[in-house]
Formats: C-alpha cells, sequence, structure tokens
C-alpha cells in the first residue's frame, strides 16, 4: 500500500489527466442515460400496449439485455458493428451503455405509468382526447416525476458502468487510472485515485437524487 504522502503527491501531480477523463466519463455517462430514456420508454410502451407482439419484443430485449454482460454488449458493438461501418469508441461504449441502461429505464417507466391510477386515463377520454393525446398530456407527465428518483439511481450506476469503456482503449477515468499505474508500476496507488474520483461523483450524484427525493415526497403532500 502506498503511504499517505505518495498518495496525495501522485493525485495532485496527475489532477489534470484525471480531470479530462472524469470529464469523458461524464459526458460518456449523460449521453447513454439520455440514450437510455428514449430507448426505455419505446419498449416501456411497447410492455403496456394491447398489442402482443409488441409485449414480446420488449420482453425479448429486456430479457436478452439483462441476460448478458455488459462488456459483452460493448465488444458486440464494438467489433461487430466495425465491419459493416466505422464505430468510433465514444459511440461504440455510448450505445452500448444506452441500450444496457435502457433495458432497466424501460422497467423503470412500465411500472411509473401502471401505477398511475387508470381513473386518469379514463378522465381524459370522457373530455375527448384521444388515448395517445390523454397518455403524452396526463399520464407520461405524472410517469416521468414518479420515475426521476430511480432514473437518478440508473444514472449512478451507467456512472460506475462506464468503466467498462475502458477495454476498448477510451481515455475515461479507469483506462487512465490503470495505463498511469502500468507506466509507472505502482498500480495500486492510481487505483486508490480512481477509486476517490468515482467515490466523490457517486457522493454528488446520490446528493443530487436525495434531493430531488426529498422535493417530490414535499411536494406530495
Amino acid at each position: 500500500m502506498p503511504s499517505l504522502a505518495h498518495f496525495l503527491h501522485i493525485l495532485a501531480e496527475t489532477k489534470g489527466l484525471f480531470l479530462n477523463a472524469l470529464l469523458l466519463t461524464l459526458k460518456l455517462t449523460v449521453v447513454s442515460i439520455l440514450i437510455g430514456i428514449v430507448i426505455g420508454l419505446f419498449f416501456a410502451l411497447l410492455k403496456i400496449s394491447k398489442f402482443k407482439i409488441a409485449g414480446f419484443i420488449s420482453d425479448t430485449y429486456v430479457y436478452l439485455v439483462r441476460g448478458t454482460p455488459l462488456i459483452v454488449q460493448i465488444f458486440i458493438l464494438y467489433f461487430g458493428l466495425s465491419g459493416i461501418f466505422l464505430l468510433p469508441d465514444f459511440w461504440a461504449a455510448s450505445l452500448a451503455l444506452a441500450l444496457h441502461n435502457g433495458a432497466y429505464i424501460a422497467e423503470i417507466f412500465r411500472g411509473t405509468i401502471q401505477s398511475v391510477d387508470k381513473g386518469q386515463m379514463e378522465a381524459g377520454r370522457s373530455l375527448g382526447m384521444t388515448k395517445a393525446l390523454t397518455l403524452r398530456r396526463i399520464i407520461l407527465p405524472q410517469a416521468f416525476r414518479r420515475a426521476l428518483p430511480p432514473l437518478g439511481n440508473q444514472f449512478i450506476i451507467g456512472l460506475k458502468d462506464s468503466s467498462l469503456a475502458a477495454f476498448i482503449s477510451m481515455n475515461e477515468l479507469f483506462n487512465v487510472a490503470t495505463t498511469l499505474g502500468s507506466n509507472n508500476f505502482d498500480e495500486m496507488t492510481y487505483l486508490l485515485i480512481v477509486a476517490v474520483y468515482y467515490l466523490v461523483l457517486v457522493a454528488l450524484m446520490t446528493f443530487v437524487v436525495s434531493r430531488i427525493e426529498k422535493s417530490l415526497a414535499v411536494s406530495d403532500r
């Protein structure tokens, strides 16, 4: 184990490299979650559709994504699709993370949409709205509001999962740590440093999520 003095010295010395990697990690996480929200909402709507084939498609997607490791999904997109067209590292990782997060977000949206009282749909229809318009104007806004806390938790999970992008040589936090550790024969110090960066990011996100949950709890009273 490195001494505290050595750890703090390396932490200060490499802050520029790690801050750049931190920005890439955040960019990767935000892009993948935003795309994942779109994917998740689409498959959630398929799941609650009255058409059985739509529900089957949604169930199959969720099963395949949740039943296979994320690293395998990243490799399939990065190496598999590269035979068809050139897919940059960032988008290979982002799309793989988005598809992975989308399966979990689909279940979040499905649950929150179905948690909205059925009388809301009936009230909208009685006012002359179509089912699609009632869903868009009445059901989905309530579902999104209820989905915010679990979506915040999914963001934290996605942040940690982004470390797997290191396996396709993206210079995010984990890759920078392992590369510097190998080059300087000091792996433990750099692993501890990257752990600190992740802990700080997760702590900040946990704080934001808890504040959202508290504000929603107050507004529900």
